[in-house]
């Protein structure tokens, strides 16, 4: 199991030091991308994050956030190189940056007596805040659209593997962002509250595109009629954020109750590929903004946090295969009757899908043919966003 990661963030508004800092690394950053490139265009060479970490630095900031900013760089463009086989008409790391986020590391970390001290360049002031929490092993400075933010990182040791435990499967979808199946109980996380979101962002994004379009390019208006529709985006991605946190820490902290040892993930990042893939422009646009894959992350963070093992599996059928007999058809509706009339099984069409996602990874046999009602969540605001403050009936769980 690798290392987990927790990240706590705190708004810390704006002075003149930190835009000096952040204008800073953005010259390094435009740095890094003209001599990269210069170096291509010229030499045919392609430099590596090494010899540029050696060459380019910036005085003002700690040595680490320079090598830091370079290796940004070339992250990004490891992120091209992934992706240009499946998206040809994606583009290389080439924009120069005004301002860019600040990185530091732990050499340049302390706390002490309730303040957080961030170490600059030789003969530079350090950024200091006040921080009422114990020492992260990362922290970066960025900005979140009207001030700036720090998100300070720490490293989390998760808990044991119980020695025994159940196995749930977890059936990701577009209606219902997840439904988990332990062999017993059934819990539906209802997406009706994430699609009404994505709705309205869908219908933001268009009026405030309409609008900006009547105004002249390069007009004042024109430019903060975008920043207006930056802001207005971001809130409205701040509350789909929370609302995928609160929906997957209640799944969460459930599995934990039913004391579940290992969470079987049904794969589905294939469905959007492959020529078969063209439903129409309204179901495209469901199927590409299903935030199956953010609920994905979601989940296996969670749960490796309350010390439970993830497992994906190839989910194809899951949802047209009946967990009683195995016959296989494609349901319509969200009910799901097997057409055997020796079987007569009837179920939840995506608790039906969870329940295969589990027995493929369990060999286990034909579930009996009467299950209990499955259980439904629902969002509401008051629903809590951490998994480490949910009521675990296990000790030593972290928290920061």
């Amino acid at each position: 199991m690798g290392n987990l990661y927790r990240v706590r963030k705190l708004k810390i508004g704006r002075t003149q030091q930190m835009d000096d800092l952040a204008r800073a690394a953005g010259e390094l950053y435009s740095q890094v991308v003209v001599w990269f490139w210069r170096t291509v265009r010229h030499k045919d060479l392609w430099l590596k994050a090494k010899h540029l970490m050696r060459w380019l630095t910036s005085a003002l900031l700690h040595a680490h956030s320079s090598d830091a900013v370079v290796q940004s760089f070339f992250a990004a463009l490891a992120s091209w190189h992934g992706r240009r086989k499946d998206e040809p008409e994606a583009h290389p790391p080439r924009r120069r940056k005004h301002y860019y986020r600040v990185q530091w590391k732990s050499p340049a970390i302390r706390v002490t007596d309730g303040m957080l001290r961030l170490s600059n360049g030789n003969g530079n002031e350090p950024l200091i805040v006040p921080w009422p929490h114990g020492l992260p092993c990362q922290v970066e400075m960025g900005w979140d659209g009207t001030q700036y933010e720090l998100r300070a990182t720490y490293r989390v040791q998760p808990l044991a593997l119980p020695q025994t435990g159940e196995v749930a499967g977890i059936d990701l979808g577009e209606v219902h962002l997840a439904v988990a199946h332990d062999g017993t109980h059934t819990t539906i996380l209802n997406g009706g509250y994430v699609r009404a979101v994505r709705r309205y962002q869908n219908k933001l994004k268009g009026k405030r595109d309409a609008y900006i379009d009547r105004k002249k390019k390069g007009s004042q208006r024109r430019r903060r009629s975008i920043q207006a529709k930056k802001r207005r985006l971001q809130k409205v991605a701040y509350q789909l954020k929370d609302a995928l946190h609160k929906l997957t820490t209640n799944l969460v902290s459930t599995l934990d109750k039913q004391v579940v040892q290992t969470v079987v993930i049904g794969e589905i990042r294939a469905i959007r590929k492959g020529p078969n893939f063209d439903h129409g422009p309204t179901a495209n646009q469901r199927l590409h903004q299903m935030p199956s894959g953010i609920v994905r992350h979601m989940l296996t963070d969670k749960a490796r946090m309350l010390g439970m093992e993830v497992v994906l599996v190839d989910e194809h059928y899951t949802t047209q295969s009946c967990p009683a007999c195995g016959r296989r058809y494609k349901p319509k509706g969200r009910l799901y009757r097997c057409r055997n009339k020796q079987c007569g099984f009837v179920y939840h069409r995506d608790g039906v899908g969870a329940m295969n996602i589990r027995k493929k990874y369990t060999n286990s046999g034909s579930v009996v043919g009467a299950m209990a009602s499955p259980t439904g969540v629902r969002y509401h605001a008051h629903l809590p966003r951490s998994a480490a403050l949910t009521g675990s009936d296990r000790e030593g769980i972290p928290a920061l």
